[in-house]
C-alpha cells in the first residue's frame, strides 16, 4: 500500500489517537547514512512530544534486516503472542518485498500474516520493490471466510482517508512519484493480482480438441435427422438424468480456470467473470427465448483454451510492464529527511531543530553521489553551489528550504539588519562567526565548492575539494602550481592561505568571493561560488549556515562531511583500523557469531556516535580531525592510482583496485569507497574531456585483507540530470530548432504542390482530382513530421535515461559465474566478492550493459 503525499500525516495522527500506557513502542529501523540519520531524529523529536515510546535499530545491510526481523519483529506479532505494532523503516527496505523479509507474509496452510505489525517504509532509493507499493495485506473475508488481499480503507494499494491503522501490513511514503509517474505499473500490478492462476501446460486442451474430433467423425458416419434448436432443447428436456446420455467434457488439468461457473477463483478479474458468465452461464429459459426465432444465432461458447491464451496474452503484458520498470535501473528520488520534514510541517510542528536536520539530510545526498540517475557523478550547473544537484526536483527542495529559513530565522530589528548589512551578509560574504554569544540561527550563505573551509586553511580546503580537484589537475605538479597561480592572482599569498581561515586577513574574507567570481573563469571554474543572480530569488544557489553562539560555525554541507566520517571510519583513535575489524580481539579462534556480534557493536558506537553528533556540537567538533583524515587519505589514494596508471579501461567502464598503501583499510567501508571513486570518475571526466559525465563509469574495489575480499561499487548514470533553467533553454532551443525545420519543410511542400499542380492541370486533370492529390500528399507529409517529432522525443527520453544499471549486471554476472558473492548493502551497486573470483567477474562484467 502506499499514503499518498496528501494524507503524509494521517497515519501519525492515528498513532497519536490510539497510543496508551501500555501501547507497545514504536520500532525505528534506521539505516547507517547521514540523510536516514536525520530523519531519525525529526521523527524522535515529534515522537516525545506525544510521549510515544520508541525504540531506535541501526541496520547495516539486509543482514541486520534479518536479525531485526527475527529478534524485534516478530515477538510484536499477534500470532506469537504479542500485541502488533509500528515499525518504521528509514532509508530501509524500499527495494525488497518487506513482507517476505519481516516474515508477516501467509504461509501454505493460511498460517502467519502481518499479526497487527504496520510497517512504514520511507526511502529514496528506486526502484521501488511494488509488492510493497500496491500490495495489500491478506485477511480473512468476513462473508465467505476465505483469505483475500482486501482491506477497508485502500483502492488498488493507495491508502484513502477512511484508513483505519488496525490489521497491520506495509504502507510506503508517497513523495509523489507513484501518483505522477507509476500508474501504468499500478494497474499492471492490480491487474495481476486479480487475475486467477493460469496453467502453462495446454497439453491437456489439446488433447481433448484431439478426442473430441475423433468422437465427431465417429458420429459423423452414423446417420442422424437434422433438429432444428427448438427440437433439440425440448428432446433434451424431454429426457431423464437415465437416458441422457453422458456428454465429454474438456479436461481442464492445465490450469485453474473452472470449467462451470459455480466453481469461480476466490480471486478473479471483472473481464474474466463477464466472459465467464457470457459463454455457459445460460439458463434453459433463456435458450428457449433465444430459439424461437430461427434467425437469431445463438452465441458461441468460448473455449476454456481460447480464456486461456486470453488470460496469459494479459498476464505476459503485465509481467514486461513490471519488468521494465525492475529493468530501468537504480536511481535517488526525494531524501527521506525532507519528507519527515514535511511531516512535521504538516503537523505545525517545525522549528530551526528540525529544519537543520532536514538540511543536513538533504545536502549529506550530494556527498554520495547520490542523484536522480543512482550512484554516480553529477555535473552541477554553472549557478554555483548545490545548484543543478539532483535535477528540478532537488531545486525545488532547496528553494522550499530556503524558504523555511527565511520564515523560522527573520531579521527584523534595526540592529540586526545594520549588523548584517557590516559584516557583509547581506551582500554575499562568507560568514564565519555568529551575531551573539546565544545566536542559533539558520542563514543563508554563498558557498563556495570547497571543503571544511571554516576549519581548515584556504590552501587545504582548495587543495582537497573534489570540484577543484578535477578541473585543476590537484594530482600532478603543474595541477597544484595551477592552484598557487590562482591564489596569487586572487592577492592572497602563500603565507596567508595556508594559515587557519577564521584567522585571515578579515578584507581579505569579505573579497574572496568576488576576487573568486573575477578570476575562476579563467581556470575553467564556473560555478566555484554562485553568482549574484540576475532575476527572481537575490540567493538562489545559495548554501545554509547554522552557528552555535561563539562555539562554532558550520555550514551543512560541513555537518554532511563530519556525520559521514564518524559512520564510515568510527572514532579518531581507531582511524587505522578496517570497517569491521575482529582481529583486535583477545581469543585465537573467532567464530561467525562473535564477529557478527563485534560487527554489531562496532555500527551501533558509530551510530549513536553521529546520532549525537547532530545536537551537540561538543560531540561534532572533535570528528572534525577524522572528516580531515579520510578526505587527506582520498587525495593520497586517487593520486597514487593516478600517477601509478592503476585505473584500466575494460570494454564497458574503467576498473580501479585500492589494494596496498597506508590507507587501504580506510576504503573497506563502502561509503569510503564511493567518495574515493567519485573523486577518480570527476579526474577521468576531465582527463578524457568526456561531456555530461559520459565515460564516467567505473568499478571501485577496495581489498580488505582480514576478511579475505574485495568490496566493490559500481559508479555509473547522473549523467542526465541536469538543472531545470538548463533544460528549459535547451526546450527552448529545440523548439525553435523544430519549428525553422518545419517552416522549411512546409515551403518546400508548397513549392512541390505548385510544380504538380501545374503538371496535372497541363496533363488535362480537373481540379477535384488535383486537390485529393494534394489532400493526400498533406496527410502523408504530416505523418511524416508527427513520426519524426515522436522520435525525436524518444531520443531524448533514452538518452536522458542513463540510470545505474550495475546492481542488474552484478546479479546477471553472479547468476553466469557462480562467484562468491554478497548482497549485504542497500545500494544494489555496492557487493562483496572473494580475493579469486574478482578477475573473472570483472572480466564477464565488462560485457554487460552498467548504464541503462
Amino acid at each position: 500500500m502506499y499514503l499518498p503525499r496528501n494524507l503524509i500525516a494521517h497515519l501519525y495522527q492515528n498513532l497519536v489517537k490510539r497510543t496508551h500506557a501500555a501501547a507497545p513502542p514504536v520500532l525505528l529501523l534506521v539505516a547507517l547514512e547521514p540523510d536516514a540519520l536525520c530523519a531519525c531524529r525529526i521523527l524522535t523529536a515529534l515522537l516525545k512530544r506525544d510521549y510515544i515510546p520508541h525504540k531506535i535499530q541501526p541496520i547495516a545491510g539486509y543482514g541486520d534486516l534479518s536479525r531485526a526481523a527475527e529478534e524485534l519483529v516478530r515477538p510484536m506479532r499477534t500470532t506469537e503472542g504479542g500485541s502488533g505494532g509500528v515499525v518504521v523503516c528509514l532509508g530501509v527496505g524500499g527495494m525488497v518485498d518487506m513482507e517476505e523479509i519481516l516474515g508477516l507474509d501467509v504461509d501454505e496452510n493460511g498460517e502467519g500474516g502481518s499479526g497487527d505489525v504496520e510497517v512504514w517504509i520511507m526511502d529514496a532509493r528506486r526502484p521501488w520493490n511494488l509488492a510493497n507499493v500496491f500490495g495489500t495485506p491478506v485477511g480473512e473475508d468476513v462473508a465467505t471466510g476465505e483469505l483475500v488481499r482486501r482491506q477497508t480503507g485502500v483502492d488498488k494499494g493507495k491508502v484513502l482517508q477512511s484508513y483505519q491503522s488496525s490489521k497491520g501490513g506495509i504502507i510506503v511514503f508517497d513523495d509523489g512519484d507513484i501518483e505522477e509517474e507509476l500508474q501504468v505499473e499500478r494497474a499492471a500490478y492490480c491487474g495481476l493480482e486479480e487475475m486467477p492462476e493460469v496453467g502453462e501446460d495446454v497439453g491437456s486442451d489439446e488433447e481433448g480438441e484431439e478426442e473430441d474430433q475423433e468422437e465427431g467423425e465417429s458420429s459423423a458416419q452414423r446417420p442422424k435427422k437434422r433438429k432444428s434448436w427448438g427440437e433439440e432443447d425440448d428432446s433434451d428436456d424431454g429426457m431423464s438424468d437415465d437416458e441422457r446420455p453422458p456428454q465429454r467434457r474438456r479436461s481442464n488439468s492445465g490450469g485453474s480456470i473452472p470449467s462451470s461457473p459455480e466453481r469461480r477463483p476466490a480471486r478473479r478479474g471483472l473481464m474474466i467473470e463477464n466472459q465467464l458468465a457470457n459463454s455457459s452461464d445460460f439458463s434453459r429459459s433463456d435458450s428457449r427465448s433465444r430459439s424461437a426465432s430461427p434467425s437469431i444465432v445463438a452465441p458461441k461458447e468460448q473455449s476454456v483454451k481460447s480464456l486461456r491464451k486470453q488470460l496469459m496474452t494479459m498476464r505476459n503484458k503485465y509481467t514486461n510492464v513490471l519488468d521494465k520498470y525492475y529493468q530501468l535501473g537504480a536511481s535517488y528520488s526525494e531524501p527521506v529527511s525532507s519528507l519527515v520534514y514535511n511531516l512535521a510541517s504538516d503537523l505545525g510542528r517545525e522549528d530551526n531543530d528540525l529544519l537543520w536536520n532536514a538540511i543536513v539530510g538533504v545536502s549529506s545526498l550530494e556527498l554520495y553521489g547520490r542523484t536522480g540517475s543512482g550512484v554516480g557523478l553529477n555535473p552541477l550547473s554553472a549557478a554555483g553551489g548545490s545548484a543543478g544537484w539532483n535535477g528540478n526536483r532537488g531545486e525545488q527542495i532547496r528553494s522550499v528550504l530556503r524558504d523555511e529559513v527565511r520564515r523560522l530565522n527573520p531579521v527584523t530589528d534595526a540592529h540586526g539588519v545594520a549588523r548584517d548589512a557590516s559584516m557583509g551578509d547581506a551582500s554575499g560574504v562568507i560568514p564565519t562567526s555568529a551575531r551573539s554569544a546565544t545566536d542559533k540561527s539558520i542563514r543563508l550563505s554563498p558557498e563556495p565548492r570547497f571543503l571544511l573551509l571554516r576549519h581548515w586553511s584556504l590552501y587545504e580546503s582548495m587543495l582537497h575539494s573534489p570540484y577543484l580537484s578535477a578541473k585543476l589537475h590537484i594530482w600532478s605538479d603543474a595541477g597544484q602550481k595551477r592552484l598557487a597561480k590562482l591564489l596569487a592572482k586572487m592577492g592572497v599569498s602563500l603565507s596567508e592561505c595556508k594559515q587557519r581561515y577564521t584567522h585571515m586577513d578579515m578584507e581579505l574574507k569579505r573579497g574572496l568571493r568576488e576576487r573568486l567570481l573575477k578570476f575562476a573563469p579563467q581556470y575553467g571554474l564556473d560555478g566555484l561560488v554562485p553568482p549574484p543572480p540576475r532575476s527572481g530569488d537575490m540567493k538562489d544557489g545559495w548554501g545554509f549556515v547554522r552557528c552555535w553562539g561563539w562555539k562554532a560555525c558550520l555550514s551543512a554541507i560541513d555537518v554532511g562531511v563530519i556525520l559521514g566520517a564518524i559512520l564510515e571510519v568510527g572514532d579518531v583513535k581507531s582511524l587505522t583500523q578496517p570497517s569491521f575489524d575482529i582481529t583486535s580481539t583477545p581469543s585465537t579462534e573467532v567464530t561467525t557469531q562473535d564477529q557478527q556480534i563485534a560487527a554489531q557493536e562496532h555500527i551501533t558506537a558509530r551510530f549513536y556516535t553521529a546520532y549525537d553528533a547532530l545536537t551537540s556540537i561538543d560531540v561534532l567538533l572533535p570528528h572534525i580531525a577524522t572528516a580531515q583524515h579520510l578526505h587527506r587519505a582520498i587525495l593520497r589514494t586517487g593520486t597514487q592510482l593516478i600517477e601509478k596508471k592503476q585505473i584500466r579501461h575494460l570494454r564497458a567502464f574503467r576498473m580501479a583496485v585500492v589494494k596496498e598503501g597506508p590507507d587501504v583499510q580506510l576504503f573497506t567501508h563502502p561509503g569510503a569507497l564511493t567518495k574515493l571513486a567519485l573523486w577518480i570518475a570527476e579526474a577521468i571526466v576531465e582527463l578524457n574531456g568526456t561531456k555530461k559525465s559520459k565515460g564516467s563509469e567505473l568499478v571501485m574495489a577496495g581489498l580488505d585483507e582480514p576478511r579475505g575480499l574485495y568490496v566493490v561499487v559500481g559508479l555509473g548514470g547522473g549523467g542526465a540530470t541536469e538543472s531545470a533553467k538548463e533544460r528549459l533553454l535547451k526546450r527552448e532551443a529545440k523548439l525553435k530548432q523544430k519549428e525553422a525545420a518545419r517552416a522549411a519543410k512546409a515551403a518546400a511542400k508548397e513549392k512541390k504542390i505548385e510544380a504538380r499542380r501545374a503538371r496535372n492541370l497541363a496533363a488535362g486533370l480537373e481540379d477535384d482530382e488535383v486537390d485529393a492529390e494534394e489532400s493526400d500528399t498533406e496527410s502523408e507529409s504530416e505523418n511524416d513530421s508527427d513520426d519524426s517529432d515522436s522520435e525525436d522525443d524518444d531520443d531524448d527520453a533514452a538518452s536522458g535515461a542513463r540510470r545505474n544499471r550495475f546492481g542488474n549486471a552484478f546479479q546477471e554476472v553472479v547468476r553466469e559465474t557462480g562467484a562468491r558473492v554478497r548482497m549485504d548493502s542497500f545500494e544494489a551497486c555496492v557487493i562483496e566478492i572473494r580475493k579469486e573470483d574478482l578477475s573473472g567477474f570483472l572480466e564477464r562484467l565488462s560485457m554487460k550493459a552498467v548504464v541503462g
